[in-house]
């Protein structure tokens, strides 16, 4: 074809691959106006629906490694009042100088580690370790390096499961232990290849099943930065076929995004689908907040907020969720967006931070979970009853801080016709109502300021 002739079909190839970019865009484009637009809450109770006991997922709390020694024993108070159920802690190897060489064998020191473990119980929650960092007296060179025999890394898990979880130990029942953090992150440990996970985590396993004496206790990783299908599906297929005990699959989740913590059910739920065997495994997210950096959302209402809107998305729907972390290591000032719940005694009394006191908000929700229909894009609801009070906490969570919603709410069964109605708002206000109705069913209205929320409160 001579280049005039060619040059005749030039515009016509262009519109065809405009035309094919624009339909393969399309969808995409319509899913982008639709998050964008959203989806407004039409929240409807039924009062005689209670569906099961309340999913707690926020009453799991972590610290990390900030300093050495016990950062937990002058904020047990503070900590006991947020009522956790596990307290998750990492660097236990490196940080609180657990094991050493002596002659051809190892020597074990837990007084410093036992500390923090037992300002763990006082709180009355029970220890989840994440076994890590590698102790210097048994790496190869640094503590996110693998051990210089493999066998002493089996030894040490052994030993500290025997201690923790040992009847001739600290005898204490149903210990998690998550082998490593973030191993992809420190220590760029893949499931692969020369420094390998699976390896680290056979041999954690094997010292775990040499451990004797010992209360029930849980064993799982991979702690990951975040959820990886490559991880997921090599790692199960490796404690299948090499029949490793394997109680727990967690990650990490630090994102803004609810949406992201959803998908991340949804897509593991799918993913275990081709690993029957392991089709119950318990799902643990443990460690989460809004930013893996220093924000200063972690400092004000912001933080606040997405604790609230994110343990609704999560609750029922994994096992666990330990919020990161429950005290800030010490800056050089109070408030330095470092992600602790409190703030460090350094710099002056420790101060309980917006986000402690979700904590406290969400507890105030009774034991029993209440059927709760219609949440939106932005606000999301949770309904309980508590001592024959029927709750209702709404949370209006918008990351661009724009969106106000007048939410409307039907509740359904009224058990009487007579009831107190009262609106409790996040941060204060109360606005209470007396209500008298002939009919079974009550409607109402309540306007939402972006990254706002509130608990409605029947009382009859």
């Amino acid at each position: 074809m001579r280049r005039r002739e060619l040059k005749k079909f030039v515009p016509m190839v262009l519109l065809l691959i405009g035309l094919g970019v624009s339909l393969y865009a399309l969808p995409e484009a319509v899913r982008m106006l639709s998050k964008a637009s959203g989806e407004k809450a039409e929240i409807v109770v039924d009062l005689e629906a209670i569906i099961g006991p309340m999913p707690t997922p926020w009453r799991n709390l972590a610290q990390g490694g900030e300093e050495a020694g016990n950062m937990l024993d002058n904020v047990v108070g503070e900590t006991k009042a947020l009522r956790p159920e596990y307290i998750r802690l990492d660097h236990i190897y490196d940080m609180y100088e657990v094991v050493s060489q002596d002659g051809g064998g190892l020597r074990y020191d837990w007084s410093r580690l036992d500390e923090t473990v037992r300002s763990i119980l006082e709180a009355g929650a029970k220890p989840f370790l994440a076994l890590s960092y590698m102790p210097p007296a048994i790496s190869k060179g640094d503590i996110i390096d693998q051990p210089r025999n493999w066998g002493d890394w089996e030894e040490l898990v052994k030993a500290t499961i025997e201690h923790y979880s040992g009847r001739g130990g600290l005898n204490i029942d149903g210990v998690y232990y998550e082998v490593w953090n973030e191993p992809d992150l420190f220590g760029g440990w893949k499931v692969y290849g020369e420094k390998n996970y699976l390896n680290l985590y056979a041999a954690a396993a094997r010292g775990a099943a040499r451990a004797g004496n010992v209360n029930s206790f849980k064993l799982g990783g991979p702690a990951t930065t975040a959820l990886y299908k490559n991880w997921v599906d090599q790692f199960l297929d490796y404690v299948v076929e090499n029949n490793l005990r394997l109680d727990f699959y967690s990650w990490h989740r630090y994102s803004r995004d609810l949406e992201q913590y959803e998908k991340d059910v949804a897509e593991i739920d799918a993913w275990l689908e081709s690993h029957p065997e392991k089709i119950d495994l318990e799902l643990i997210v443990s460690e989460w907040g809004h930013d893996s950096e220093n924000d200063s959302g972690y400092d004000n209402g912001f933080g606040a907020i997405h604790t609230i809107a994110a343990s609704r998305v999560m609750m029922g729907r994994v096992n666990r969720a330990f919020v990161f972390e429950i005290k800030d290591g010490p800056g050089v000032e109070q408030y330095w967006g470092r992600w602790g719940l409190l703030t460090h005694e350094k710099n002056g009394e420790v101060a309980k931070k917006p986000r402690y006191n979700a904590l406290v908000y969400l507890n105030t929700l009774g034991d029993e979970r209440v059927s709760l229909d219609g949440e939106g894009s932005w606000v999301k609801g949770i309904a309980a009853r508590k001592e024959g009070v029927y709750q209702v906490l709404l949370v209006n969570y918008d990351p661009r801080g724009s969106h106000n919603e007048l939410v409307p709410i039907t509740f359904d069964n009224l058990p009487g016709g007579e009831f107190v109605y009262k609106r409790s708002d996040w941060g204060g206000g109360v606005k209470t109502v007396s209500v008298a109705t002939t009919s079974a069913q009550w409607k109402t209205e309540e306007p939402m300021r972006p990254n706002s929320a509130m608990v409605l409160t029947l009382e009859f």
